[in-house]
């Protein structure tokens, strides 16, 4: 299951093109502004977002260049009903990974949408648990991306890229990781995240992590990376 961000003014569309993802399996944000879709940005980690260009309030193109000003690696596919060669060119140089022109047929939309999680592994088989992993007060269950607070009872669901972090830090409790083994961890592929992504999708994990009530926290080691560690121990 893949977590999908759907910035869409229309509608019915918007519904229609939600609805089908969903059947798919993924977990589908819509919003019907510009405004609404960057808060959700900021506040939430996407496998894939799918921005129209025309919005109230704030364009698909500005969306797009401001996920990448947040050091977001996040794939993301323009719809539009612009035509022009230089209209193709300032999305995907604001940041769109794929462009589709409106209309265009759902089926298309979505095997577009399969190959950007593909791209960025969010389409792998889930890590082969036979039962949760627990930290502290923590459990976690890779089949559903599933965080659970023992403690408080409180749950999050993490994307792929919060989970392939979460799962690299959790291998390695009390051990400093590089930016670079993290990075590797969430951006396998060459044209992947860098140092910035990973600060932000940390600072994800934290806000999960203070959602669950959990004692456990991710500290930033000046100059050498991350480490997972229960705050019950200092």
């Amino acid at each position: 299951m893949a977590r999908l961000l759907l910035v869409e003014d229309e509608d019915r569309m918007a519904q229609a093109i939600a609805e089908l993802l969903r059947r798919e399996g993924h977990e589908v944000d819509v919003c019907g502004d510009g405004e609404s879709g960057a808060q959700a940005i900021r506040e939430r980690a996407y496998d894939t977002m799918i921005l129209d260009v025309m919005l109230p309030g704030r364009s698909g193109t500005s969306l797009a260049a401001m996920t990448r000003d947040l050091g977001l690696a996040t794939p993301i596919i323009m719809l539009t009903a612009k035509t022009s060669v230089d209209d193709k060119v300032a999305g995907l140089d604001s940041g769109a990974d794929d462009y589709l022109t409106k209309p265009f047929a759902v089926p298309e939309l979505l095997a577009r949408v399969r190959a950007q999680l593909r791209r960025v592994g969010a389409l792998d088989g889930p890590a082969m648990r036979t039962r949760p992993r627990t930290f502290a007060d923590l459990s976690w269950d890779a089949s559903s991306l599933t965080l659970r607070c023992t403690a408080s009872g409180q749950s999050a669901t993490l994307s792929q890229r919060e989970s392939a972090l979460f799962e690299t830090l959790l291998d390695h409790p009390g051990q400093v990781l590089s930016r670079d083994q993290l990075r590797s961890a969430a951006w396998p592929q060459a044209d992947g995240g860098d140092y910035n992504s990973v600060e932000v999708y940390c600072s994800f994990l934290r806000r999960k992590l203070a959602f669950v009530g959990s004692s456990v926290h991710i500290k930033a080691v000046r100059g050498l990376g991350y480490v997972l560690r229960d705050g019950k121990d200092g």
